[in-house]
C-alpha cells in the first residue's frame, strides 16, 4: 500500500517531466525549422545574385564583342587608305601585301603605241610624288596588260610585247621622276590577266610589295 502510494506521486512528477521534454523537443524543431528556412532564403538570394552575375557577364561579352566589330569596321576603311585616291584616271587597291595602281592605257597611250601621251604625264607625276613620299622602301613592279585583239598594225609581235613596251615605258617615266631604277622590275601579262571589258584589260598597273 505504502508502494502505490509512491507511485501515484511520482506519476505526475514524471508527466510533468515529459511535458517539459515534449516542449523543448516542440521548441528545438522549431529553430531547427527557422534555421533550415532561413539557410533556404539565403540559398536563394546567392542563387539569384549568381543568377544575376551571370547574365550581366553574358551581356558584357555581348557588348564586347559588338565593340569588336564596331571597331574593325571603322578600321576597314583606314585600311585601304592608299594614297593614291585624288589622283586623276587612277584607281588603287590593297591586296596580299600589295598596293596595286592601275592606270587605263587608253588614258597612258594611244592605240597600238608605247609612247606616253602629254595628258598622262600628269597623272604619272602624281604617281611618282606618292611613291617617294610613302612607299620609299618598298620594291615596285610595273606590268604591262592588254586586250585579248591580236595584234594587227601596230607592228609588235604579241600582246605580251606591246604590254611589256608599256611597261617599260611608264618604269622609265617614273624613274626620270626620281624614282630608284633599281627598286623597279617590269613584267608583261598581254591578255592573261583580263578584267571585265576589254577597255579595263587594257592598263598598266603599278604594283607596289608591300610584304615580303
Amino acid at each position: 500500500m505504502h508502494v502505490s502510494r509512491m507511485t501515484l506521486l511520482a506519476l505526475p512528477a514524471a508527466m510533468s517531466m515529459l511535458a517539459g521534454c515534449t516542449t523543448d523537443l516542440q521548441k528545438h524543431n522549431a529553430l531547427l525549422t527557422r534555421e533550415n528556412e532561413d539557410l533556404r532564403a539565403q540559398l536563394g538570394d546567392r542563387n539569384a545574385a549568381l543568377a544575376d552575375a551571370q547574365q550581366e557577364l553574358r551581356d558584357q561579352n555581348v557588348e564586347i564583342s559588338q565593340l569588336r566589330r564596331d571597331a574593325e569596321a571603322n578600321q576597314q576603311p583606314l585600311a585601304q587608305v592608299t594614297g593614291f585616291e585624288q589622283i586623276p584616271n587612277v584607281t588603287a587597291s590593297y591586296g596580299d601585301g600589295e598596293v596595286t595602281v592601275a592606270v587605263a592605257s587608253d588614258v597612258l597611250f594611244a592605240s597600238g603605241k608605247a609612247s606616253l601621251k602629254a595628258a598622262a604625264k600628269t597623272s604619272l607625276d602624281d604617281v611618282a610624288s606618292v611613291l617617294a613620299r610613302s612607299y620609299a622602301d618598298f620594291l615596285i613592279r610595273v606590268e604591262g596588260h592588254t586586250d585579248s585583239d591580236p595584234i594587227r598594225k601596230s607592228g609588235y609581235k604579241s600582246n605580251y610585247h606591246l604590254g611589256f613596251e608599256r611597261a617599260y615605258a611608264v618604269r622609265d617615266y617614273l624613274v626620270s621622276r626620281g624614282i630608284d631604277a633599281q627598286r623597279i622590275s617590269t613584267a608583261s601579262f598581254g591578255p592573261d590577266q583580263p578584267l571585265a571589258t576589254k577597255s579595263a584589260s587594257r592598263r598598266v598597273e603599278i604594283v607596289v610589295i608591300t610584304e615580303s
